[in-house]
């Protein structure tokens, strides 16, 4: 043991560059790893947490007021309600900002079931008639903290002035924006108060279960019970949960893909190097048998060292994402911080060292067998004719070329079954850097071309105190409109009756609205509609299929004609013309305008000049950009592109390594026919070049298939559907191959130079 750790730690000495490398490659891969489990985790934490502490409802209903709710509680599986309470729609004005509130009415005794987890501040108290708890994201999102006065409007547009006693979480719905409306708990007297007529109000319950995975027949049973024109809305657990988990779970599903990826490239970076030090050692290794080592000791040794250098590099990688990772901004911190206080986050770690070590383990396990192999009397190094000539060099002879790239091309590919190993070893780190480009170019789509993912409509403008007539009138008069599209959203019940989505009246059948179209056709007649990919889910339904859907009361049977890109609410939305939802009174009022600006015009401008027009009686507002909650994603694409840059530059030095190996005895041959040391290392360079090269296009040309297959993926799993996927311009990819080459050439440029520069009798001692 003695003499394989000396062996060893001179071999390392020997090797200290590429023996870093490898360390270095395993901790930036282990903590990508480690972060993708933070955020994995944190993804369903957070509803997990506050579910579990507030004794959470699994399935929520709004039903019209009078209504009955006692039956919900005899359903089978039902273990406890929370509710009723009343409720009402209101409009929380916080100094510019107006966003939609539900005002629900709870005792000042917290409720048993469903019960809100106060974060800041106190809850209700009879002392306190005009108080307000607000839920955390909704107070956040309009900088209101405790003791903050707030504006409240009710739907007859009567104001009244509330104080905000506190916030709290809740599992009842998910976080504002995403889900709207928010929340605000108040005593029973002061939504009296606010809403004194009973019909603008709705019953809010919600029902616990025995068996969560009962949702949907409980759901449905809970409808028939009442009546499904009774219920407005019902939610489930599932949905929420989705809505909380969106943004983490997609960063921690690209660092978990690409630190999976990576891995992989890695491990074979590694074989490649251990079988390259092999090849080059074997001298070494007849001389260890020469002296009593054994073939298995021999496979034990070099399985030991690169497995030493694969626990180091996991040591460094985790100690950096456990010191560093609660530092870093925004989500990736926050989820650091939260996983490091669960218990079993040190299994986490440990599962994710044992895999990170097996597969480098068994990576250079191969190259170790070969070694084992090397015979114990040294024999005469002699490698295979190079056989026939390429078409690559024999392409370089036709033109002419100068003589030291024509033996470039030669050698770079005399060898196939090396020459493929390393273009492969080289193309895994280029594809998912191509992926990574994907993501990026995805995330400028969203902003650059806005329409295409379904936010033709920059601004959206809500009238309060002004008539439909005259917002109409000042819209379609204001320079830089191109055209106003009225609007309502109601809550329908979707086939089955088991949950509900947002059913979407936009444009009319005159005027329709340009919804993004994935997938069939847009909007032509009345009963004509599009869903998108969320909703699509929810029904268990197609493009192409009749669905019958109960929105405020009324059945609606549409024909889903196309599948359409939706950001906005997990894409559970149905979107039909105004005329869909017309009855006897004529068209509904329309709740807000979706603007459609002219080309070239900043809706900054076009936002102030709106509002001063309607002196302030137009709420005009920018459209919720998705791509602005996703900022962190550009920051994993840069540090995931560092990260497979790094492994690309190992596989690159042990590319380099092979190359000289096989040159240093070509190198009096060189000489003898006439080339300069300079013209020596052009030779090498030429080969790592053009393998490098090869490599690029294959990972290029794949790297796209699969940045658009992934994208669409993870698009339709959440909701907003396939569609979305960017290509990196041309120009871009085309920068990004020639930056690889020229690393390529760069790495092995100066090894080369100082090879070609050895002396003559350095490469005869080689024979």
């Amino acid at each position: 043991m003695r003499a394989v750790l000396r062996w060893e730690l001179a071999d390392l000495r020997a090797h200290r560059a590429q023996a870093a490398l490898m360390v270095l490659v395993t901790a930036v891969v282990a903590v990508s790893l480690i972060l993708a489990d933070a955020l994995l985790v944190d993804a369903t934490n957070p509803w997990q947490r506050i579910f579990k502490q507030s004794h959470g409802s699994h399935v929520w209903l709004h039903v019209r007021p009078g209504v009955n709710t006692s039956p919900l509680a005899r359903l089978d599986g039902v273990t406890a309600v929370a509710g009723p309470y009343r409720t009402a729609p209101s409009t929380l004005v916080r100094s510019a900002e107006k966003v939609s509130l539900e005002l629900r009415a709870v005792g000042p005794a917290l409720p048993a079931v469903s019960r809100p987890l106060v974060q800041t501040g106190r809850w209700l108290t009879p002392s306190v008639t005009d108080g307000v708890v607000l839920e955390s994201s909704l107070a956040h999102s309009v900088w209101a903290g405790v003791g903050d006065d707030v504006t409240v409007r009710s739907v007859d547009g009567t104001t009244h002035t509330l104080r905000v006693l506190g916030t709290a979480d809740t599992a009842d719905q998910g976080p504002y924006p995403d889900w709207t409306p928010g929340i605000g708990w108040v005593l029973p007297a002061t939504l009296d108060r606010i809403e004194p007529d009973p019909a603008r109000t709705q019953q809010a319950i919600g029902l616990r279960l025995a068996d969560p995975a009962a949702t949907d027949f409980t759901a449905q049973e809970a409808v028939n019970a009442l009546g499904s024109a009774q219920v407005a809305e019902v939610s489930t657990w599932q949905q929420v949960r989705s809505a909380m988990d969106l943004g983490n779970r997609l960063l921690g599903l690209m660092l978990g893909v690409f630190g999976l990826v990576a891995l992989l490239a890695a491990a074979l970076a590694m074989a490649g190097g251990a079988g390259g030090r092999v090849l080059a050692q074997v001298q070494d290794i007849a001389m260890l048998k020469a002296v009593g080592f054994t073939p298995a000791q021999i496979v034990r040794l070099f399985l030991y060292e690169h497995t030493a250098l694969a626990v180091a590099g996991f040591a460094l990688g985790s100690a950096a994402a456990s010191l560093l990772g609660p530092l870093l901004p925004g989500p990736l911190g926050q989820s650091m911080v939260l996983w490091q206080g669960q218990p079993d986050h040190l299994d986490a770690i440990v599962a994710t060292g044992f895999g990170v070590v097996l597969s480098i383990g068994l990576a250079t396990a191969l190259p170790a067998w070969r070694a084992g192999r090397v015979p114990a009397v040294p024999t005469v190094r002699s490698d295979r004719p190079a056989g026939r000539m390429s078409r690559l060099a024999r392409l370089a002879l036709l033109l002419r070329l100068p003589p030291a790239l024509v033996l470039g091309a030669r050698d770079a590919f005399h060898r196939p079954l090396r020459a493929s190993l390393t273009v492969s070893r080289l193309a895994i780190p280029v594809l998912m850097i191509t992926v990574a480009l994907g993501g990026w170019a995805t995330l400028d789509g969203f902003q650059q071309h806005p329409q295409r993912v379904g936010l033709a409509a920059p601004l959206t403008a809500r009238p309060t105190g002004l008539d439909d007539a005259s917002a109409q009138r000042l819209l379609n008069r204001r320079p830089g409109v191109a055209a106003a599209y009225p609007g309502v959203e109601i809550q329908a019940l979707v086939p089955g009756e088991t949950t509900s989505i947002t059913m979407r009246a936009l444009g009319t059948s005159a005027h329709p609205y340009p919804f993004a179209v994935a997938e069939g056709r847009g909007i032509r007649d009345t009963d004509e509609a599009v869903a998108g990919q969320g909703a699509l889910d929810l029904m268990h339904v197609s493009v192409g299929q009749w669905v019958r859907v109960m929105a405020g009361g009324t059945p609606h049977i549409l024909h889903i004609v196309g599948r359409s890109i939706e950001p906005d609410h997990n894409g559970d939305m149905l979107s039909v013309n105004l005329d869909a939802l017309e009855g006897p009174g004529g068209l509904p009022r329309p709740q807000y305008y979706a603007l459609v600006l002219r080309p070239g015009a900043n809706a900054d401008a076009v936002r102030a000049g709106l509002t001063a027009a309607s002196h302030g009686r137009l709420d005009v507002r920018p459209t919720a950009d998705p791509a602005d909650q996703l900022g962190p994603v550009r920051v994993v694409v840069v540090g995931l592109v560092a990260v497979l840059a790094l492994i690309g530059l190992v596989e690159l030095v042990t590319a380099t390594s092979h190359a000289l190996r096989d040159h240093t005895r070509d190198v009096g041959v060189l000489r003898a026919m006439g080339l300069t040391p300079r013209q020596i290392a052009t030779v090498v360079v030429t080969g790592t070049g053009l393998l490098t090269l090869v490599a690029v296009v294959v990972g290029t040309g794949l790297g796209v298939v699969a940045s658009d297959a992934l994208i669409n993926l993870q698009g339709r799993a959440s909701g907003v559907g396939a569609g979305i996927a960017q290509t990196p311009s041309p120009w871009t990819l085309l920068l990004a191959g020639a930056l690889a080459v020229a690393a390529a050439v760069c790495v092995c440029v100066v090894p080369a130079r100082r090879a070609a520069r050895a002396p003559v009798t350095s490469a005869l001692s080689t024979f």
